[in-house]
């Protein structure tokens, strides 16, 4: 069962006492019947939307697509993401809260920030004002500057001459340092793994562009060494 595609419905159930607990895979994903994780995701993406200015129905609909409600519940998902988003002020206690929670489990709060980004990219662009929200939450998060980084140019390309950054790593790393960095990087992004966790095809090509952007990181930087081809 993915966390993602029923989100909601986790929700609603935790007041069901007839109801069978869901059964997740604990490393990345949040703890049974977690009615204020719920909340909190559906916050942060609707305030997400909201930070350029005007919530966008193409962000809405990003938003179901990564954070899926199941079928029946679109409603109640559409009324939660529109009261959410009348304005950007709070963002900070639903980041802080999963932030807690959830430290232990970073691949659960780097998928938080994945879907983050889907959102924000849904209108075409990603604003300076976006950047700035996502990196607040990454920091509530517990991410380091470092990590943020990487996180960001994984799911935005990194800056111009900075094939390193996807790596999670600085200009001058070494190729032993490059090597291991690409190997870890890129079999905890793997799609396979996506898929062995039960999560929607929208986070399975999140996972997909992001190993092609480490693969594309590796390649450049092995040639920027004169590294041969493995």
């Amino acid at each position: 069962m993915s966390v993602w595609s029923n989100i909601v419905d986790m929700a609603a159930r935790a007041f069901d006492p007839e109801a069978d607990p869901p059964e997740f895979a604990e490393e990345c994903a949040p703890r049974p019947n977690d009615v204020g994780f719920t909340a909190a995701v559906i916050g942060l993406a609707a305030k997400m939307a909201k930070v350029d200015g005007k919530a966008e129905e193409a962000e809405m609909f990003a938003a179901a697509e990564v954070f899926r409600p199941p079928p029946g519940e679109e409603v109640a998902f559409r009324r939660a993401f529109q009261l959410a988003n009348q304005t950007v002020l709070g963002f900070e206690s639903y980041a802080k809260q999963i932030g807690r929670k959830y430290r232990a489990r970073p691949c659960l709060l780097e998928d938080v920030l994945d879907g983050l980004f889907h959102i924000a990219a849904a209108d075409g662009i990603v604003t300076h004002n976006e950047i700035n929200y996502l990196a607040e939450v990454a920091n509530h998060f517990g991410f380091s500057e470092m990590e943020f980084r990487r996180i960001k140019a994984t799911n935005l390309g990194p800056e111009a001459g900075d094939p390193y950054a996807i790596l999670g790593l600085l200009p001058g790393a070494t190729m032993d340092e490059v090597r291991h960095a690409w190997r870890r990087t890129a079999a905890e992004n793997h799609p396979d793994r996506m898929m062995q966790r039960g999560a929607p095809p929208e986070f399975v090509q999140i996972a997909r562009e992001k190993t092609a952007a480490i693969n594309a990181a590796y390649a450049m930087i092995r040639e920027e060494l004169a590294e041969p081809a493995e």
